[in-house]
């Protein structure tokens, strides 16, 4: 995998609106100022793209919009790292512009550039993996470096941080605490603090021994369930099939599957659905163990536990749960196609590969 500069203070970063155009709502202006502000206060130059702040109704018209903003990100040499504004549900209409255009392909795989997202960003990461380049599932714009609260939270600042720092390898530890989603976003919840409660599962090994080792691979599961099926939109699954975007049944052998359910918190009965599709696409039937991200607010949170025990049983897969990566608050971050080693005695994750290309 072509590996990404970490970023250095005084580095522009782009802020790209691939899926929802939310952050260019009017009743948003305090929380992309808030985000604007976090950025400059890490050292960073926020660069806004020309259609990052065009509003829902138009990006939702023109995905070319979307594409343009990303492909013009990795031909600007000023650009260090672009970071996703938020996920939304039509990402994959993007694929189009940017699979089938040379200029863009070249530029990503001779300019690697960090790239930082989740949730529907899903697809953007799976078009980078087949592109050959390391991205990482973690923060994005609006629900992170927005934050309303007086700080960014603490765990999910320290993810941030790591995006500068040089290491040969990583431990990604248990947050020891977590955080309701909020129900108001608007400029009064400014200053306000979250719901906050204390950690009481932190990893949770749900089956499995020893030490096992493989590449990250995965994302949000509610998107890979619409990449699979034309649940959501009737087309996106021949779109991802016609761009290769979900790996080949032997491209995941000896993979770590990372996957993670979205803000709409999906009623067990689906969840169980959205599983038995991905082993029939013959990703849980390929992949050495399974890491499972906390599902938001612990919603669900037995039923999903439950599911994936039954769902799995006669594999005998190793699967760790209730990791901080995806939707619930905080959240880490994870390299694509870099190499981890989860130690289900210990109930640890480590990534075993420096994250940045320094040379």
């Amino acid at each position: 995998m072509l590996k990404p500069a970490p970023l250095h203070q005084g580095d522009h970063v782009a802020v790209v609106s691939l899926s929802s155009g939310t952050l260019g709502e009017a009743a948003r202006r305090h929380q992309l100022n808030q985000g604007l502000k976090r950025l400059q206060q890490l050292g960073l130059v926020p660069v806004m793209m020309p259609n990052t702040l065009k509003g829902r109704a138009v990006l939702k018209q023109h995905p070319e919009l979307r594409a343009a903003d990303l492909k013009q990100a990795f031909l600007d040499p000023n650009i260090r790292g672009i970071i996703a504004a938020i996920g939304g549900d039509d990402t994959y209409r993007t694929l189009p512009f940017l699979m089938s255009n040379l200029e863009f392909k070249t530029a990503v795989r001779q300019s690697p550039k960090l790239f930082t997202g989740f949730s529907d960003t899903t697809v953007n990461h799976l078009m980078f993996y087949q592109l050959g380049l390391q991205t990482f599932y973690g923060p994005n714009f609006l629900s992170d470096l927005a934050e309303l609260g007086p700080t960014m939270l603490p765990y999910t600042a320290d993810t941030w941080q790591r995006y500068f720092e040089v290491s040969q390898q990583m431990v990604i530890n248990s947050s020891p605490v977590w955080y309701d989603e909020r129900t108001d976003f608007s400029e009064a919840a400014l200053e306000t603090s979250r719901v906050r409660h204390v950690e009481a599962y932190h990893y949770e090994v749900l089956r499995g021994h020893g030490v096992v080792q493989g590449q990250l691979l995965g994302g949000c599961l509610d998107s890979f369930y619409d990449l699979l099926t034309t649940t959501r939109y009737p087309d996106e699954q021949q779109v991802a099939a016609q761009f290769n975007l979900i790996p080949r049944a032997t491209a995941w052998r000896g993979k770590i599957l990372f996957i993670e359910t979205s803000d709409e918190q999906p009623r067990p009965d689906l969840f169980r659905r959205m599983l038995q599709r991905i082993r029939q696409a013959k990703i849980l039937t390929n992949v050495v163990a399974v890491i499972v991200g906390k599902p938001q607010n612990e919603h669900y949170y037995q039923e999903y536990r439950n599911i994936l025990i039954d769902e799995t049983t006669d594999l005998n897969l190793p699967i760790l749960y209730n990791v901080n990566f995806g939707h619930a608050f905080p959240r880490t971050a994870l390299p694509y196609g870099a190499q981890a080693a989860v130690d289900f005695d210990q109930a640890t994750l480590k990534v075993l590969e420096p994250w940045f290309n320094t040379h």
